[in-house]
């Protein structure tokens, strides 16, 4: 067969990817055409993304490819969205999902429809920065913006009207809002009329493998848009009885399912049911992953410490363990700003010890993470009764070696890492089916389990991780109690 050549447009919270996925029948391949930074803007307190130059650095990177591809596709973070006018032109810069417009948010929107209404409509993990709380704010703040608004499109699909003129809601992404019904597979009009969000704004959802339209002759295909879903067909497993992480500036872990899982017990976990591709569904807990070193990062460059993310590895493993612990999603992690102050903070109120380097400050953040990863697979595993053998962590963070092992100490289960370019091929994957060049997902990920570099972590100190997993319990208890 002719080889195929795909663009993945994967746009991340902290960078942009334009990536060339490859197959010749035997291999899935991927090479970096454009690697650019996605850097939000503040003016006055409010935080906004800055669409106009992502667009003009999806441009370039298509541009940079060379040869035409035989189709283009985009996925993009969750959650945030764009509104525009009647005559289809943008009302507003996009606003970030961390700006505190949405703070105190859900209790207004509570006010309106009960919070385990809401859950039963959804079947979504509760989180200020959804776009349920983003749009209630327009509406209780009476913004002119939502009352001109003729059009609502997430942000993948606001490229793809921008690619080929097509106004359409991927599925994925628009089960990320909290707006969404899984069982019918339609906006909840019960729900957006309760809060006083016009449900006229909202486009058509279709699922992940339509043909939009063109780009200069090139076909512009829905991918998984929703980089979590894109991420999850990209896991190079075999065997149905895994769990996977999708590892970056969010950790997302969680499970595979054919059906959504809503009822009393999973709305006490606050866990979350977002679309997968070709009728599956991502039961997952969203936790805060990197964000919290990429923070740290900034801080310290601000004040003249450069460090790059291996050194802070290295500084990590140097520390001293289990000194300190927090948990990584303490509403104090989630707006931008001096993270390391915030985790002193937090030990000193917690009467731990305070750390006071740069290791142990990392430390603390990567054994908290590892420890919070087994706390939600045991809930995960109970809620659904599914057995897990492995976890498989894909995404950037699947290169941080010392974050792996301990993932598989304090899981007590193998770890496989890679690939690192996960949703891209999760995305590419998804135009090749449409294409025709693969199958199904199953015969995608047969590929990619002896094609790809993966690195196995097996646990290791499992009796001691078990002792130090006890005491972090009882942390989460009362951390929970304050909240």
């Amino acid at each position: 067969m002719n080889p195929y050549n795909v663009l993945a447009v994967d746009l991340g919270a902290e960078s942009g990817r334009v990536i060339e996925i490859t197959f010749d029948g035997q291999r899935l391949a991927s090479r970096e055409i454009h690697r650019f930074p996605n850097v939000p803007v503040r003016v006055h307190q409010t935080i906004y993304w800055d669409v106009l130059r992502l667009w003009q650095e999806i441009l370039t990177g298509i541009n940079q490819a060379g040869s035409p591809p035989n189709s283009i596709s985009i996925d993009t973070w969750g959650v945030d969205f764009a509104l525009l006018d009647r005559d289809s032109n943008l009302l507003a810069n996009p606003v970030h999902y961390r700006d505190a417009r949405t703070d105190g948010l859900m209790e207004w929107v509570f006010e309106r429809i009960p919070r385990r209404a809401v859950f039963e409509k959804t079947g979504i993990q509760f989180m200020q920065l959804n776009t349920l709380y983003q749009l209630a704010s327009l509406v209780k703040n009476h913004s002119q913006i939502l009352e001109m608004a003729h059009s609502y499109l997430a942000l993948p699909d606001l490229f793809n009207y921008w690619l080929c003129g097509a106004k359409q809601g991927e599925f994925t992404h628009a089960t990320t809002t909290q707006l969404f019904n899984p069982r019918t597979c339609s906006w909840d009009r019960e729900l957006l009329d309760a809060v006083g969000i016009p449900a006229h704004i909202f486009p058509e959802t279709v699922q992940p493998g339509e043909r939009l339209g063109d780009y200069n002759g090139i076909p512009v295909i829905t991918a998984a848009a929703h980089d979590t879903s894109s991420a999850v067909i990209a896991v190079p497993t075999t065997t149905e009885n895994f769990a996977y992480l999708s590892s970056g500036t969010w950790s997302l872990l969680g499970l595979e399912l054919d059906h959504p899982v809503i009822d009393d017990e999973a709305y006490q976990a606050n866990v979350t049911n977002e679309g997968g591709a070709y009728g599956t569904f991502t039961f997952l807990k969203n936790l805060a992953g990197l964000w919290i070193v990429q923070q740290c990062r900034v801080t310290w460059q601000a004040e003249g410490q450069s460090y790059s993310y291996d050194q802070l590895t290295h500084e990590a493993a140097q520390a001293d363990p289990f000194r300190s612990y927090i948990d990584p999603d303490d509403p104090a992690f989630l707006p931008p700003g001096d993270m390391p102050a915030r985790v002193r903070e937090i030990c000193r109120r917690t009467g731990q010890p305070v750390p006071d380097t740069v290791g142990q400050i990392v430390r603390a953040v990567f054994e908290s993470l590892a420890l919070k990863y087994r706390f939600v697979l045991e809930r995960l595993i109970a809620l659904t009764g599914k057995p897990v053998d492995r976890l498989h962590i894909v995404g950037g963070g699947g290169r941080n070696a010392l974050l792996c092992q301990m993932a598989a100490n304090a899981t007590g289960r193998q770890v496989i890492a890679g690939p690192f370019e996960a949703t891209a091929l999760g995305n590419g994957i998804v135009q090749l089916i449409t294409l025709g060049a693969l199958d199904n997902i199953t015969q995608a990920r047969e590929i990619l389990s002896r094609t790809q570099d993966t690195i196995t972590y097996d646990p290791q100190e499992v009796e001691t991780w078990n002792e130090k997993y006890q005491q972090y319990c009882s942390l989460l208890q009362d951390n929970q109690a304050r909240h």
